[in-house]
């Protein structure tokens, strides 16, 4: 460590880059995926219909409605959330049951034909999809969720670290937006990871800041078990950040007392609201006489106040009650949907995924700078550096084994047995195996030669994912392109890019390995 600001910061981000370095790749490279969450779920799913002129609200509610009637008549809950966003591509109805006699309830979900309202759950593939690869980045998946969540804390702690001491350390950081010299080895290393670093600059930032606010009461609960001493009023004061206003007092009424027809009260909402406006419904206590219906508008803001219109659900009279947010409510909400990209439309989603793909790649360069430097510094007769050794098969195993590893996830997707039990959760196993037989040939084989070879691989697992798609299902990229269904076709587009840039990647492993076995020994002295 130097004696001076610059020279103490540089240490300080060095060492913290390099021992938080993969995982925050990792954590990086899932999140940015989860910006593609229900894009993912679409096209793992390529049995759900595609996107189309929906029917009217009405009818659709009405036969959502009639699904629920049939199939959960005394359930607690009923939910319908109708299609028309990226979020929900197909009619659903769900509903939760009531408590048993050991107090356990059970949660089930159906996608409905919009023709007919007839299930098409059952033709629909089990998968983890987009929300499992976003889990991921968050909670770390086999690892209980408080100690993913503390973990992952901890590595955006080091991250705002590393960004912050950065920041010190490049004193030309308008200059730095304008360098790069390529084919100067280690220097080009270092410009590539300072100009990733200064383009999305205010991005990394808030993008790491905002994460650790969000579980800021998992990293300081004190002050919440000092306000909220009951475990349960801590629990929603985290899950909700509001209060219900006084409504009209209502008694508990389990007497059996019809449902009114849900479509008069949509259209009641479309006519305040607009054609196409109700998102999502919510039926408390179906079939009794104190029964609550809450029609949701359709909003990108998933703020605890979304409006939403109240009825009784016995006699259709409307509630005037509503949701008041606190500022702290408020407040969260605004962080969440800065964080997630929820409020994003498709160019604000399309610099989202750019920003983290930058944030990925700088991750990856400055693991790549560690280790190009310490070789530099070292005579060709040294003895093997166990260190560099270490970290140079750490870099080629996460750096290009994780991408290997989602490919396979995606492969798995489409190869696995349609009613394959725990199938799922095998997709994930396999993502998990294939990032490991990564790290065995990057332990196994030289240095040079893994890199190109498990580049190469990564180019063939992402390049010719768009073909099995198309051997497999007819969600392939020509009908996407079709019926212009933009969202398939640009996952199987950016599929083919993520396979050519691992190809372009395994040729300059390849021209830089000759390159150095044509130099003469007394040059590498």
């Amino acid at each position: 460590m130097g004696t001076g600001l610059r020279q103490s910061m540089a240490w300080l981000h060095r060492w913290v880059g390099l021992l938080f370095g993969w995982l925050l790749f990792f954590i990086f490279l899932t999140g940015t995926l989860g910006f593609l969450d229900s894009e993912i779920d679409r096209w793992m799913r390529p049995e759900l219909p595609a996107p189309t002129a929906w029917p009217p609200a009405t009818r659709l509610v009405t036969l959502a409605e009639a699904r629920l009637r049939d199939k959960a008549p005394t359930a607690e809950s009923w939910f319908i959330r109708l299609p028309g966003d990226r979020e929900t591509p197909a009619l659903m109805a769900s509903w939760r049951t009531r408590p048993d006699q050991n107090g356990k309830q059970a949660f089930k979900d159906e996608a409905l034909s919009s023709g007919t309202g007839e299930p098409i759950t059952d033709a629909i593939r089990e998968t983890g999809g987009g929300q499992t690869l976003y889990a991921m980045h968050y909670a770390l998946h086999y690892m209980p969720r408080e100690a993913g969540l503390a973990i992952t804390g901890a590595a955006a702690m080091a991250m705002l670290v590393a960004l912050l001491s950065g920041t010190v350390i490049h004193r030309k950081i308008f200059a730095d937006f304008f360098t790069f010299r390529p084919g100067k080895g280690q220097r080009s290393w270092l410009d590539g990871h300072t100009l990733l670093a200064v383009t999305s600059l205010p991005f990394h930032l808030m993008i790491t800041w905002s994460g650790l606010i969000m579980y800021l009461f998992l990293y300081m609960p004190l002050p919440l078990a000092t306000l909220y001493p009951d475990p349960t009023a801590r629990d929603r004061a985290v899950a909700e950040g509001s209060r219900l206003a006084p409504e009209e007092p209502v008694a508990v009424n389990a007497a059996p007392a019809p449902l009114v027809p849900l479509a008069p009260l949509v259209a009641r909402a479309e006519a305040r609201w607009g054609a196409g406006s109700i998102g999502f419904i919510r039926v408390e206590d179906p079939g009794r006489a104190d029964a609550r219906i809450a029609l949701h508008k359709r909003t990108t803001d998933y703020a605890e106040d979304v409006p939403a219109l109240r009825f009784e659900g016995a006699s259709g009279r409307p509630i005037l009650a509503l949701e008041q947010p606190t500022a702290p409510g408020r407040f969260r909400t605004a962080i969440l949907n800065l964080h997630e990209g929820i409020f994003a439309g498709p160019i604000l989603r399309f610099l989202y995924i750019g920003a983290g793909l930058a944030g990925t790649a700088m991750i990856g360069t400055g693991l790549i700078l560690w280790t190009e430097k310490r070789r530099a510094r070292r005579a060709s007769a040294a003895p093997p550096d166990r260190g560099l050794a270490l970290v140079d098969t750490l870099n080629l195993g996460t750096i290009v084994g994780l991408p290997v590893g989602i490919a396979a996830y995606f492969w798995a997707n489409r190869l696995l047995p349609a009613g394959m039990e725990g199938r799922a959760a095998w997709e994930v196993h396999i993502l998990f195996l294939a990032w490991g037989l990564a790290y065995i040939l990057a332990i196994w084989r030289q240095r040079a030669r893994a890199w190109r070879e498990l580049c190469w691989f990564a180019a063939a697992a992402w390049g010719l994912l768009p073909a099995l798609n198309a051997i497999n299902t007819d969600r392939h990229l020509g009908h996407s392109l079709a019926v212009g269904d933009w969202a398939l076709a640009a996952l199987d587009l950016g599929m083919l890019a993520v396979g050519l840039f691992f190809a372009f990647l395994a040729r300059q492993a390849a021209v830089k390995s000759r390159a150095v076995s044509a130099e003469p020994v007394e040059a590498l002295a």
